[in-house]
């Protein structure tokens, strides 16, 4: 089954059952979730806007991984393949939600705030929607293009040869149609 060429309908299914993953894992993780160190802060300072590092939330777990989403059973019947497994990725960003599998690193946490900014520059529905499209059209999460965002711009900020702001990145990204 070619799954680029799945109805709009079904699509937007997806979309809603993925947003609704990330708004309830967003409520689930919240309440034992942290604010940045001022350490975290400074460092990511020059390039996120302070209400970002001010709303964000992190989350490290010990002993638990974070679940794949209960319709991933459906979407696989659906002939869907190659879907990544929340448990075995660094990190998953809920909205303003950050949970971790290990230690932020710099780079692993600037990563996260480029989707926390993606989620406050489109809303978790054009998120959820842009995030399932991108996959369906290109086959895999590294060639999801929020994730190519993300990836280039922690490229370009492990690099440390410039500051720039995510946020005028995310927002040209998005109006050259690249999102």
């Amino acid at each position: 089954m070619d799954i680029s060429k799945l109805p709009a309908s079904i699509v937007s299914q997806l979309g809603g059952a993925v947003e609704a993953y990330i708004l309830g894992s967003r409520k689930k993780y919240l309440a034992t979730a942290g604010s940045l160190t001022p350490a975290q802060k400074k460092s990511m300072q020059p390039f996120f806007d302070r209400q970002i590092l001010d709303q964000v939330r992190v989350l490290v777990l010990n002993g638990s991984r974070v679940e794949d989403p209960p319709f991933y059973a459906m979407a696989k019947m659906m002939g869907i393949r190659n879907l990544p497994s929340f448990a075995n990725v660094a990190a998953v960003t809920f909205v303003d939600v950050v949970v971790s599998h290990e230690p932020f690193s710099e780079s692993l946490l600037f990563h996260e705030l480029v989707h926390v900014v993606q989620y406050a520059q489109m809303g978790s529905r054009e998120f959820a929607a842009r995030y399932v499209q991108g996959f369906l059209k290109n086959g895999s999460y590294d060639e999801i293009p929020l994730e190519k965002n993300a990836c280039e711009l922690e490229g370009r900020f492990s690099s440390k040869n410039a500051t720039f702001s995510v946020a005028e990145e995310v927002r040209s990204w998005s109006e050259a149609g690249k999102l």
